[in-house]
């Protein structure tokens, strides 16, 4: 199991660039960032942690240029977001931005989709949230095209082009893995149609991702697909929980680390490198294990990544 790291980063906290080579020089596989381009002022839904919505979602930097940024510091790390909002997004625009992010980054980056969940945002954006779920499917299935086909050309009901060029191409083919997230037995469908791993909500209890795992399994089994990866994350990990993790078969573990001080998110990551020895059966490849003490000796090497080369 691949060990990495989820972060909201905000304009409040470490600058990309540092936090990647962070990242990196401790031997985590990956960096996954969020977005939110705006909180409405007038927001009527609500959080789906509970309660007032934390500072940092009105802070939170772009991910593509907090990405750009990180791919720059790194040599080998992945970078991936969790999630970007696609629904809320013009796809020819989007596709060039990842896949230039990819070829910036050597091809390293990782898409993690997701519908949303703030209505007032999406409808800023001219998204109705009641189709949003049918949106991101079409922007996803779009920018596909346009990576994968020197001319391109899109006709559905929310996306509709007429054959374009648009370079460069991704470096990672067919194109970088799509992640998506979401919850239950439909989200899993859409992520069987056009998806190549899974986004679990963030502390997802074991409990209940081991039987969504199998559900996803059973899907992809009955529409002809291997297994695909699932990515959990954790703002509270331990040992014993990512060893639940390895047991179940999750690809990859993100850690949440909380958008503090430069200070204290670089004590958090030293505090996660101890768990860097959790180790995956013998049968799969992990990240080099290391611990705060030697961590920055030398550069992990690239493992291999959920869901690259699937379609």
């Amino acid at each position: 199991m691949h060990i990495g790291i989820f972060i909201g980063r905000t304009d409040e906290t470490i600058r990309p660039a540092a936090l990647a080579a962070a990242v990196e020089e401790r031997g985590f596989e990956s960096l996954f960032v969020p977005e939110h381009t705006h909180i409405p002022a007038s927001r009527e839904t609500p959080y789906e942690g509970g309660g007032e919505l934390p500072r940092p979602y009105y802070r939170v930097l772009d991910p593509i240029a907090t990405l750009a940024a990180a791919a720059t510091a790194t040599t080998s790390l992945r970078l991936g977001t969790a999630m970007s909002l696609v629904a809320q997004h013009d796809p020819i625009i989007l596709a060039k931005q990842i896949a230039t992010l990819d070829l910036i980054s050597g091809g390293r980056i990782e898409v993690g989709a997701g519908a949303g969940w703030n209505r007032e945002e999406m409808r800023n954006h001219g998204t109705d949230p009641r189709t949003r779920t049918r949106v991101l499917r079409e922007r996803l299935l779009a920018m596909k095209e346009i990576w994968t086909r020197d001319q391109a050309s899109f006709h559905g009901e929310f996306v509709d082009f007429d054959p374009i060029f648009s370079w460069p191409k991704p470096l990672q083919r067919p194109h970088p893995p799509i992640l998506l997230g979401g919850w239950g037995r439909t989200t899993h469908a859409r992520l069987v149609d056009h998806a190549d791993g899974w986004l679990a909500p963030f502390d997802l209890p074991v409990a209940e991702l081991g039987p969504g795992m199998r559900s996803l399994e059973a899907l992809a089994e009955e529409a002809g697909r291997g297994r695909l990866p699932v990515t959990a994350t954790s703002f509270s990990p331990n040992r014993a929980l990512l060893e639940e993790f390895t047991a179940l078969g999750v690809a990859r573990a993100l850690l949440g680390v909380s958008a503090e001080e430069p200070a204290e998110v670089l004590r958090q990551l030293d505090e996660y490198a101890g768990l860097l020895s959790v180790r995956p059966p013998s049968t799969t490849p992990g990240p080099r294990s290391t611990s705060a003490a030697d961590a920055g000796a030398t550069s992990p090497a690239t493992p291999a990544a959920p869901g690259r080369g699937t379609e």
